[in-house]
């Protein structure tokens, strides 16, 4: 099984030994879906020659990235322009289906609204609070992205084909013919 050089640092309950120098560690890195991941100490992880962090100018991904990607400033203008001019379209065709169904709506609103005020007039009842407003949840937090270098990655990828092989051939072996339990009497010659 194959997967992405994509790593999410985490923080693990127990501490284990770390893969590069086996000094005890609670700092996780994990793939997605949790198909592999590596102790590792907070100080490797800043070690270019073991893995870099994504969105760091020096990855290619954040800023800087389009020169060093070798765009010319008019190509990037060009997709910008694009782009904004997609967005227009997008804006001006929910503009239209707000319009319409509000002229759908205004008839069906006059009905509504006059019902509706009645029923707020016989229940409010005069000194009562409006209800609590909901309070904002709190932004989920993100966990810090990180690419292994190519060799471990490397590394990782070849220690899961050996755990994968070993468990195909302990599947294969007792579909597999013994060897032949007697000598025979005259060997061939």
């Amino acid at each position: 099984m194959s997967f992405t050089n994509m790593y999410y640092k985490r923080a693990a309950g127990t501490a284990k030994a770390c893969y590069v120098c086996h000094k005890p560690t609670t700092t996780v890195l994990a793939t997605i879906n949790t198909v592999d991941f590596l102790y590792t100490c907070d100080t490797h992880l800043t070690d270019p020659g073991f893995a870099s962090q994504v969105g760091t100018s020096n990855d290619g991904v954040g800023a800087g990235a389009a020169q060093k990607m070798g765009l010319s400033p008019e190509e990037i203008a060009k997709v910008k322009a694009e782009w904004e001019e997609r967005q227009k379209k997008k804006a001006e065709k929910a503009k239209e289906k707000s319009e319409d169904s509000k002229e759908k709506d205004k008839d069906t609103d006059k009905d509504a609204k006059d019902s509706d005020e009645k029923k707020k007039a016989a229940t409010k009842v005069p000194g009562s609070l409006s209800p609590p407003s909901t309070t904002p949840t709190p932004p989920t937090p993100t966990h810090q992205r990180y690419t292994l270098h190519r060799d471990i990655f490397s590394l990782r990828l070849a220690e899961h084909r050996r755990r994968r092989q070993a468990v195909q051939a302990k599947e294969l072996a007792p579909r597999l013919p013994g060897a032949p339990m007697t000598m025979p009497a005259n060997p061939p010659s």
